[in-house]
């Protein structure tokens, strides 16, 4: 019983956003950071080497509208719900990420 409450617990943890910040992150480094809980409702574009990503904000919420890509993961992935899965477009190197609090631990050592 008490590793049935664990799992749940953790499953429930990594559906949990880790706050409200998010990141736009392309080739590792940070394009735009966004606080949805105040971010204006927007469409922008990202160009990676001639194909565009669009980008929307809508109701506190963030997703990729489009993509000039092959495979389209990204558009599927729908909106940003879950600290624990980014929305990555591979082909151009774009993610839509929650970012790291100042306090989040990367690591424990004994």
């Amino acid at each position: 019983m008490i590793f049935l409450l664990g799992a749940v617990g953790s499953l429930w943890l990594l559906r949990m956003p880790h706050g409200t910040q998010v990141n736009i992150v392309q080739d590792g480094n940070v394009l735009y950071t966004f606080d949805l809980a105040s971010a204006e409702d927007q469409t922008f574009e990202i160009e990676y080497e001639g194909r565009i990503n669009t980008v929307q904000i809508e109701n506190g919420r963030i997703h990729m509208l489009e993509a000039e890509c092959q495979d389209q993961t990204c558009v599927h992935m729908g909106w940003l719900d879950s600290g624990a899965m980014p929305i990555v477009c591979l082909p151009n190197h774009l993610s839509i990420e929650y970012a790291e609090a100042e306090d989040d631990v990367d690591a424990v050592i004994r």
